[in-house]
């Protein structure tokens, strides 16, 4: 069976083109994301997700060697951990993530936080500016010498990326954001598409929470779709890229088949939802 949507690319400003759908890898441990992206890769997954801070970079290295798939027909993103505020940091992290990694070149590396995490959590209003600049200027770097094919931030909210867009050469091709059915970013949505940047959606089914929802499972039931399905076409029908997360290979397989289309008032609802 052929599951065309794995097929199917997004292309980025620079002409890059990543799959529609990646596999995301936040919070499998380093010894099962090995399995976890053999079977992805096996069902037809070509782009996986992940970051140093998952810890897992050499699992999902292991599960790309052991699925005999050519390295250049595999899309890898990975993450700066967002507590890396220097350039000589960044560059010695990337340079660690290519070990970690086992490759020779990296397809699109983020800013994973534009401040760390812990002040991230608490809400603090402390920006990190000029610091975001420094990773940013390794970044680029990196890009200019062809060890990361594309570059972008995460998390990021419309002061931090105009900061880069203001101090820095090369524009963000991409910005990772949490995006779900109820909480749709739609001032970055906005402002990365009038700036040619791909938002990519991570936790698209709020990490769970959306599977008991008994109105999103009405509409899911009226497409005859699972609910899954459903959070992950709303998010590439609003021109975004979903990044599901499961071990499981029924799952894996479920999650790409979206193919249907949700009606313009399903989908003013779920917008508002």
């Amino acid at each position: 069976m052929k599951y065309n949507m794995l097929k199917e690319t997004f292309k980025l400003a620079n002409g890059i083109e990543i799959p529609k759908i990646g596999l995301g890898t936040w919070q499998i441990p380093n010894k099962i994301a090995s399995a976890a992206v053999h079977s992805a890769i096996k069902v037809g997954y070509s782009h996986i997700d992940t970051a140093a801070a998952y810890k897992n970079e050499s699992g999902v290295a292991l599960g790309i060697k052991q699925s005999g798939i050519f390295r250049n027909n595999i899309f890898i993103t990975t993450k700066i951990p967002a507590e890396i505020k220097t350039y000589n940091e960044a560059k010695n992290l990337i340079a660690q993530s290519l070990i970690n990694l086992n490759t020779d070149y990296i397809n699109l590396m983020l800013i994973h936080a534009p401040k760390p995490w812990s002040e991230m959590a608490t809400g603090s209003e402390k920006m990190y500016f000029k610091e975001n600049i420094e990773v940013w200027r390794a970044l680029e770097e990196a890009y200019k010498t062809g060890i990361i094919k594309a570059i972008g931030v995460s998390n990021f909210e419309k002061k931090d990326i105009q900061n880069i867009l203001e101090n820095c050469e090369i524009v963000p091709l991409v910005n990772q954001v949490r995006f779900f059915i109820g909480d749709t970013p739609e001032e970055i949505l906005k402002f990365c598409s009038e700036h040619k940047i791909l938002v990519e959606g991570y936790s698209p089914i709020a990490t769970g929470r959306l599977l008991t929802n008994n109105e999103i499972r009405k509409i899911a039931d009226k497409y005859s779709v699972t609910i899954p399905q459903l959070c992950i076409k709303y998010i590439l029908q609003r021109g975004a890229l979903p990044l599901p997360k499961t071990t499981h290979v029924e799952f894996m397989i479920k999650n790409a088949q979206v193919d249907f289309v949700i009606n313009e008032d399903d989908m003013k609802y779920l917008n508002a939802f």
